[in-house]
């Protein structure tokens, strides 16, 4: 079998067009595969699953805890004691080894069910078509050929080459590090094109934000990108760290020291000072009990097991007690940005219209937050321009947020707009959902979103995208005192300072049309619209690698 996975990835799928991947696979878009073809192919490729490999039974592991020099050493001590009838000291003794053994058993044991977590990354169930018909299957009943649907709100179940889009983005951020969703297409990517450029693909455990797409499935289980970065994870080959190889030698060498003590003693009181056999017996006994240190293994148990106690606090699990003592040997950390060093919640921070500069408290997607202007609390509802260009914001938007099972908000959809989204709803515009008559989605060849909506009795185009497209379809700027032209070098100075900041920039604009519109292109479009402001977004830092960041000796961000 696993020269049959090995084949999935001998294709560069990436770079075929749509019919030739099908014809590749000799699968059929319109019919799908046969059941007699899914059999054949499930025998050939397995199941659409992560291999767990193989995993060490409880008892295995608990044995593995006493694998240790000094624990040998120890329980012969604890043997001796107990023939010389040193009951104290064999209970001491054997309680250092069983503490020892049973921190480290459970240790491992949450590590173990940690890295168990990667596999949950597939999705439970997809819609594909077999025999012509549609129907719903567990994930892990695909094969290659096989034609899934897709949608917004779902995460991918294969590695899958798509053969028809529209508008359709994907979240890649656990595979590439990107917070913002990639839109794909069918078209043909370069052979050298790394994983996120290859558009013409989506790959498994990421999520669909935006839009629907048909495609076949190319790579299954362990061959998807996630598979070989969980068998990465799981080949890592276990070194020995440089306390334990230290402990293993010294225990070694202190050994055989105190074997050569006893011997050189019992061999003086026997053959010089013509003692008793079971004087001298009991006299070298007494050297190599008095010899071994049982309490270094106790200490060094209790040291580790309070590093790995201040790890757990921070959310980091340690396999094993003496990975602890590695941490303190690294002198170079590196770390992606998104969701790691930053939180993976696109927040909107500032708000640049023609006449004012407004702040937005608050992070993340919960919906809380102020609106303030030099210090001072800001009504949206008492500001036009600033009312305007929020609900511009919530119209021009597809997400939603909300919170899940533990309370917390989440957002369903792309990040940009789950920041514009939660901005509105910071202004109490939850309810403002005017009816949508028509739309054009984003794209990246025009960059920019439109709405077609009534509003208040008047039909209102609201568009948001990147400020450069949004500044070339307006001519004119909303003021308090009314419409006026577009200071096209005002706007510029603006958003330079806004990007020395480190924001993303994102405008927003409007046009009140003919009443009876309702429809909209692109081509209306070109008409000259009113250009409202800008908005400053920011993907917030976390808090808790402040911390190690601030404290590591010369930090280098890229």
């Amino acid at each position: 079998m696993a020269s049959n996975q090995e084949n999935q990835n001998k294709q560069k799928w990436h770079t075929m067009s749509a019919e030739e991947v099908l014809e590749s696979l000799s699968s059929d878009i319109e019919k799908g595969l046969s059941d007699n073809e899914v059999q054949k192919r499930t025998e050939k490729y397995g199941p659409n699953e992560i291999p767990k490999g193989k995993k060490r039974s409880w008892l295995s592991r608990l044995l593995m805890q006493f694998h240790n020099v000094l624990i040998y050493v120890l329980m012969g001590a604890a043997v001796i004691t107990a023939l010389m009838e040193h009951w104290i000291d064999t209970w001491v003794i054997v309680a250092v080894v069983i503490i020892n053994a049973l921190i480290g058993f459970i240790q491992e044991g949450k590590a173990e069910k940690a890295l168990e977590s990667i596999r949950k990354m597939l999705s439970l169930e997809t819609v594909v078509i077999r025999g012509g018909e549609k129907q719903t299957i567990d994930a892990d009943k695909l094969v290659p050929g096989d034609i899934v649907f897709l949608k917004s709100g779902d995460k991918v179940p294969a590695d899958v080459r798509l053969v028809k889009s529209k508008d359709f983005r994907v979240e890649e951020s656990a595979l590439t590090g990107e917070s913002t969703a990639v839109e794909k297409n069918t078209d043909p990517a370069d052979e050298s094109a790394v994983l996120g450029d290859q558009l013409s693909m989506a790959f498994s455990g990421t999520v669909v934000v935006y839009g629907k797409s048909t495609a076949v499935v190319v790579r299954t289980g362990a061959e998807t990108e996630i598979g070989r970065i969980n068998q990465m994870i799981s080949s890592v080959e276990d070194k020995t760290t440089p306390l334990l190889r230290q402990i293993e030698k010294f225990g070694k060498k202190l050994s055989v020291a105190i074997m050569l003590l006893a011997g050189a003693f019992f061999a003086f009181g026997y053959f010089v000072r013509d003692y008793a056999l079971s004087e001298l017996f009991l006299a070298a006994i007494g050297i190599i009990v008095a010899s071994i240190p049982e309490g270094l293994p106790a200490i060094m148990t209790i040291t580790l097991a309070i590093g790995v106690q201040r790890m757990a606090q921070r959310n980091a699990i340690i396999r094993r007690l003496p990975s602890v003592e590695t941490l303190g040997a690294v002198n170079v950390i590196c770390s992606d940005k998104t969701g790691t060093l930053s939180r993976n919640e696109m927040t909107a921070k500032t708000i640049i219209t023609a006449d004012k500069t407004y702040k937005i408290s608050g992070t993340g997607y919960n919906p809380e937050g102020k609106f303030t202007q030099d210090d001072s609390d800001v009504k949206p509802e008492e500001d036009k321009v600033l009312l305007q260009l929020l609900r511009a914001a919530r119209v021009c938007n597809n997400s939603e947020i909300g919170k899940d099972e533990n309370g917390n908000w989440k957002l369903t959809g792309a990040p940009t707009e789950g920041a514009l989204l939660t901005m509105s709803y910071k202004a109490g515009l939850k309810d403002f959902k005017p009816e949508r008559m028509d739309t054009i989605p984003f794209e990246s060849e025009h960059k920019y979103m439109a709405s077609l909506n009534r509003v208040d009795d008047e039909t209102t185009v609201f568009l948001s995208g990147a400020p450069e497209k949004i500044l070339e379809l307006c001519d004119k700027q909303y003021t308090e005192a009314g419409d006026e032209p577009l200071d096209e070098g005002y706007w510029e100075e603006k958003m330079q300072e806004a990007a020395a900041d480190g924001q993303r920039m994102l405008a927003l604009a409007f046009n009140i049309t003919d009443k009876n519109r309702s429809e909209i292109e692109k081509e209306d479009l070109k008409k000259k619209k009113t250009f409202l402001g800008l908005v400053g977004i920011i993907d917030p830092p976390r808090k808790k690698p402040s911390g190690p960041s601030k404290n590591a000796r010369a930090p280098v961000f890229r």
